[in-house]
């Protein structure tokens, strides 16, 4: 029914106001495919109680995919997997003195048992995990997986026919092949 309201499918956190200009690469995504997200700032170090209360409940909320986008020390998707079995996907944030590595390490190296799925450092890496999770939510949503199929075809087609076409003419300017 139109206007009604629909349950989020995908839970976003950051571990700070000042991450949100990285994950709105994954909000463009998932507005542009139509799926809600829940969005929220929790942090391991600064309210770990709330966090694993989040994480714990987030299933029984209709949840199915979270994503984790946290800088410095990046315990948050650690945290976060750690308390739930949904898929967590971890984007390090680009914050602190070491441009994103020490959250990238933080992110990727998670002990046997407890995994989470790391994307690349910064807004690319927030774009690709909301990319990644609309696939995940596309296994049992067709009309999606059509989506995604079209974006990707959309994609290519932007490369191989709009930009190639660019870079023709340009060399044709110049007189190069």
């Amino acid at each position: 029914m139109a206007g009604e309201a629909r349950e989020p499918l995908v839970g976003i956190l950051m571990g700070s106001d000042s991450d949100l200009p990285v994950m709105e690469e994954a909000l463009g995504v998932f507005d542009a495919h139509g799926v809600d997200c829940e969005v929220r700032i929790l942090s391991a170090h600064r309210c770990p109680e709330e966090t694993s209360r989040y994480a714990a409940e987030a299933a029984g909320r209709g949840i199915q995919v979270l994503i984790a986008g946290a800088g410095w020390a990046a315990h948050l998707a650690g945290v976060v997997a750690s308390k739930t079995t949904l898929p967590v996907i971890g984007v390090p944030i680009d914050s602190s003195p070491l441009n994103g590595m020490d959250a990238l390490l933080s992110t990727v190296q998670m002990p046997p048992g407890i995994p989470v799925a790391t994307m690349a450092i910064g807004k690319g890496g927030a774009r690709n995990a909301a990319i990644f999770a609309l696939q995940i939510l596309a296994l049992r949503d067709p009309a999606l997986a059509e989506k995604l199929r079209k974006s990707k075809k959309d994609m290519a087609d932007d490369v191989v026919i709009r930009r190639n076409q660019k870079l023709q003419e340009y060399l044709a300017s110049r007189g190069a092949r």
